[in-house]
Formats: C-alpha cells, sequence, structure tokens
C-alpha cells in the first residue's frame, strides 16, 4: 500500500479460514507459501486461522514445521483474532505473534482499495449498482433478512 499502483493480493496468496476449512485447503496454501518457485516476492496471508478446527490446525503446523526446512524467505502473514489468541495456531506461533494497529489513514486505505475497484469504463454492468462505479460494496443491515 505504499503506493496505488501496487497490485491487490491475487487469489492465491490469501486463504480466508473458517471451522469448514479443510486440511487439504490449508496444505495446498501453505505449500504455495512454502515451496520455492518462480513464483516472486509474494506475500502469503492466512486470515482467522483461529477458526480452523483443532485438526486442521495439527495437521497444518506439523506440515509447516516440515516444508519450511525447504525455505528460509518464506513470506507468511496469519492474522488471528485478539480475542481467540488462546486458539491452537495463535498458540503455536505466539513467538511471532505481533500486535498490528493500522499505520495509515482509513481515508488512506479506502483510497486505495477505491483506486484499485473503480471500474474504468462504466456501462451496463453490476458495477452501476454500486456507489462511485465500483465493482465491490459491503451491504449490511441491523436488521436480519430483509432482502440484502
Amino acid at each position: 500500500m505504499n503506493s496505488p499502483n501496487q497490485p491487490l493480493p491475487t487469489f492465491d496468496e490469501v486463504l480466508l479460514c473458517t471451522p469448514q476449512t479443510t486440511a487439504e485447503q490449508v496444505g495446498l496454501f501453505l505449500r504455495r507459501c512454502l515451496i520455492p518457485c518462480s513464483g516472486g516476492e509474494k506475500i502469503y496471508t492466512m486470515l482467522y486461522a483461529d477458526e480452523l478446527s483443532y485438526d486442521v490446525s495439527c495437521r497444518a503446523e506439523e506440515l509447516f514445521q516440515r516444508l519450511q526446512r525447504y525455505n528460509s524467505t518464506y513470506r507468511l502473514i496469519i492474522l488471528c483474532n485478539c480475542e481467540r489468541e488462546h486458539s491452537y495456531i495463535p498458540s503455536v506461533f505466539s513467538q511471532y505473534k505481533v500486535h498490528m494497529i493500522p499505520q495509515r489513514p482509513l481515508a488512506e486505505i479506502q483510497r486505495y482499495l477505491q483506486h484499485h475497484y473503480r471500474v474504468a469504463q462504466p456501462s451496463s454492468s453490476a458495477a452501476s449498482v454500486f456507489k462511485d462505479n465500483m465493482c465491490v460494496g459491503i451491504v449490511s443491515s441491523k436488521r436480519a433478512g430483509v432482502g440484502k
């Protein structure tokens, strides 16, 4: 985010974890991160890794321990909810823990995202539904089930 021209992460650099995330999904992600290849300087991110089941977390740790020997220059960020810091993954990697507070002002982050998510030539696309020709948007309501 140092420059508006820096790209957003690609689909293979991010794993959004849920309690339903399988060991196979985590394994594929860790292999992309830890097995050296000519993929460049990607930064891999596991979001909400604290939500992984215990079994999946154990298998992920075992695979991580085996694969990290092959690559000493990997770039892996594991983001967890601070309220669940005692779950398996945050506990295993606690020696590397860094409490993060966004270093950029919210307005600057929003400008960066708007730069990447704005449709250049608005036409009869779904992007015309969102404010300022954005191709993504967040729809929320305090009341559940009101046709979002």
